[in-house]
């Protein structure tokens, strides 16, 4: 019997292999997805624990350009949303060498010795020619940073607008998930442009000098108008005078400008971070005015506010990326910028022909 089935004409062939009926590259996507996936919930927990070592690389994340860690922080401050917004955010900013980094340090011990956690957000300048930052503000701020119930994160500026990080923003979410409860955003330093900041806090505190020159020419009316809180720093040994001077010149300023849409009425002290003069002061006109635009509702408006701001920053954020990523716009740059250098055509006209080409 055996013998007649090896005789036998009849084979079978190995024929054709079939395809696949799943596709290779949609399942290597699925995996990478559902990997993301695992890895994004895993930041999450953390995160929600407090973990302070994840939340500095949930951050560092949310700072990078590559596209793989834009994909990942997006999901970790998806799932963090829910988290937050039970904190009081607030900008400071102030002219240069006004002690912004010793100030942020005894006000900041002042507020974690009443039970809050803070977390402070501090943009450092980013060189316009290497890029690089110092981000030395731990250094600066070694008290506070040692805090238990405080955490320091130094971000570079990358020449953004008003010196206020790009992703500020996201890392003031994933700092809310993480149990802070005061987040502080320090700015580079006054001009124009900062009010960039003013968006995406419930509170700005202006930090200025005494004694050095013509107190109201060292800043614009623009700044002093959203300022909820004026502090004269450094208001102490013979300084503490000019100080006073210096606060009566700017309450008398404000009078001439229009009443705040919060009802609250801006407040000018003096204060000395070296010696603590006035931060209690200052701790308990914060809590004053937390209190004045939560029972009008004036606080929930700002931050309604403040998400509809962002969203039309991103968007307008994503249509520049894409639109100088295109490989015929940046042919038609190059093409457009030789004819502008050369005088053939006007600047104003290139740009609108590169435009035509959307």
């Amino acid at each position: 019997m055996k013998e007649q089935q090896r005789k036998s004409a009849l084979q079978v062939n190995s024929g054709v292999e079939q395809p696949s009926n799943v596709n290779a590259e949609s399942v290597k996507h699925i995996r990478e997805k559902r990997k993301n996936k695992i890895i994004a919930n895993d930041y999450t927990k953390e995160i929600l624990k407090g973990n302070r070592t994840i939340l500095s690389q949930a951050i560092t994340l949310v700072e990078s350009t590559l596209p793989e860690h834009q994909n990942l922080s997006r999901e970790i401050v998806e799932a963090c949303l829910l988290h937050s917004g039970n904190s009081i955010r607030i900008g400071i900013s102030g002219v240069p060498g006004v002690g912004k980094s010793t100030f942020i340090e005894a006000f900041g011990k002042q507020l974690t010795k009443q039970g809050y956690k803070l977390a402070v957000l501090a943009i450092d300048p980013s060189s316009e020619k290497s890029k690089g930052s110092i981000l030395g503000d731990k250094t600066r701020m070694e008290d506070l940073a040692n805090d238990p119930n405080a955490y320091i994160r130094p971000s570079p500026s990358s020449g953004t607008l008003g010196g206020v990080a790009r992703k500020t923003r996201e890392a003031i979410i994933l700092c809310e998930a993480a149990g802070f409860n005061v987040i502080f955003v320090e700015t580079v330093g006054v001009g124009q442009s900062e009010t960039v900041v003013n968006h995406m806090v419930d509170m700005f505190l202006l930090l200025m000098l005494a004694g050095a020159g013509d107190e109201l020419q060292g800043i614009k009316r623009g700044i002093m108008e959203m300022a909820d809180i004026i502090a004269i720093n450094k208001a102490d040994g013979t300084n503490i005078k000019k100080a006073e001077i210096a606060a009566t010149e700017y309450r008398n300023a404000l009078h001439l400008f229009p009443a705040n849409e919060s009802g609250w009425i801006p407040q000018v002290v003096t204060c000395s971070a070296i010696t603590n003069h006035g931060i209690i002061e200052l701790a308990e006109l914060t809590n004053q005015y937390f209190e004045k635009v939560k029972q009008s509702d004036y606080f929930k408006i700002r931050r309604n506010f403040q998400a509809k701001y962002w969203m039309y920053e991103v968007i307008f954020e994503k249509l520049k990326e894409n639109f100088f990523n295109q490989p015929d716009i940046k042919s038609k740059l190059n093409e457009m910028e030789q004819k502008v250098l050369s005088g053939e055509i006007s600047s104003v006209a290139a740009a609108n022909i590169i435009v035509s080409k959307l």
